[in-house]
């Protein structure tokens, strides 16, 4: 019987792995459990990864918050729009600039222009006078339009696009197929890992993103759901309990800010956490193909 031999890598490797695994896992641990836990032990720190005192009223309290609710709708309504238009202009983009410099003989000059928007931009002031200028300050649109092109998305699409042999598309072309049909009916089927890959950057990026929020929404109505956790945790105890109504004073008698913040920040975690485990076979050969092929 033939013993397969472990190298002094593979031990220095699996150990590294093993260390970032725990160094991610331990502060989820620490949310859920505070989370859970009784008001006391949570004031008094003595919670670590295991609740202590089991209690659900922060997530009772969080249920019957109605601005936590018109905050995830916002946030649903900007994954709803800004993934497909983010996707779109990807693939629209990624698509002709994959081509040669005989078929395309503009594609340097576009993608130098590309490039360019990568290391340079006009700062956060202009940013905001053009939305201003275009009525979009409050609106969904101001969320999702400013970022819906991803220059990095669009590299990683290109060069997946790059390394499906050329003989397919001309056979396409000979079988009378156009660009649009060439691109929806062979490429995109052939580029599954690459896309889905993508879908995960995007959804995430416009789940996770709080800043614009907090910058172009000018009620709190139309905050998305990040920048509402964010201005919950920049508000000292004070001030908080000074803007809450009777009825939530009262259902924090059983509850306190530690345990209802982690309650709020493990349900706007969940969506996602959900979701990766089914993008997540694609992941690795999206990258790994997208990034190297070409």
């Amino acid at each position: 019987m033939v013993r397969k031999r472990i190298s002094v890598f593979q031990i220095v490797n699996y150990s590294f792995l093993t260390l970032l695994i725990v160094i991610c896992f331990v502060p989820i641990l620490h949310v859920i459990a505070l989370s859970f836990s009784e008001k006391i032990e949570a004031v008094a720190g003595h919670v670590g990864l295991i609740p202590v005192g089991f209690n659900l009223a922060a997530y009772q309290y969080v249920m019957e918050d109605s601005q936590f609710w018109t905050s995830l709708g916002v946030t649903l309504l900007r994954v709803a729009i800004g993934v497909p238009v983010n996707i779109l202009l990807v693939i629209m983009t990624a698509y002709p600039l994959s081509k040669s410099n005989k078929k395309f003989h503009a594609r340097t000059v576009f993608s130098w222009f590309f490039v360019f928007t990568m290391l340079f931009n006009g700062g956060q002031i202009p940013l905001y006078m053009v939305i201003s200028k275009l009525k979009m300050i409050n609106t969904i649109w101001a969320l999702t339009l400013p970022g819906a092109m991803n220059v990095s998305f669009m590299i990683l699409m290109l060069n997946f696009f790059r390394g499906i042999p050329t003989e397919i598309e001309d056979a396409a072309v000979i079988d009378g197929a156009s660009q649009m049909k060439t691109l929806f009916r062979i490429y995109l089927p052939m580029s599954l890992p690459s896309l889905a890959t993508i879908i995960l950057f995007a959804t995430v990026a416009n789940w996770n993103v709080w800043m614009d929020g907090y910058i172009y929404m000018n009620t709190p109505d139309k905050y998305p759901l990040q920048t509402y956790l964010a201005t919950l945790l920049m508000e000292s105890k004070n001030n908080v309990e000074t803007l809450m109504t009777p009825e939530q004073l009262a259902r924090m008698e059983h509850t306190s800010e530690k345990t209802i913040e982690a309650a709020q920040i493990f349900l706007a975690a969940l969506p996602i956490m959900c979701v990766y485990p089914f993008l997540q076979k694609y992941y690795i050969k999206g990258i790994v193909v997208g990034s190297v092929k070409g």
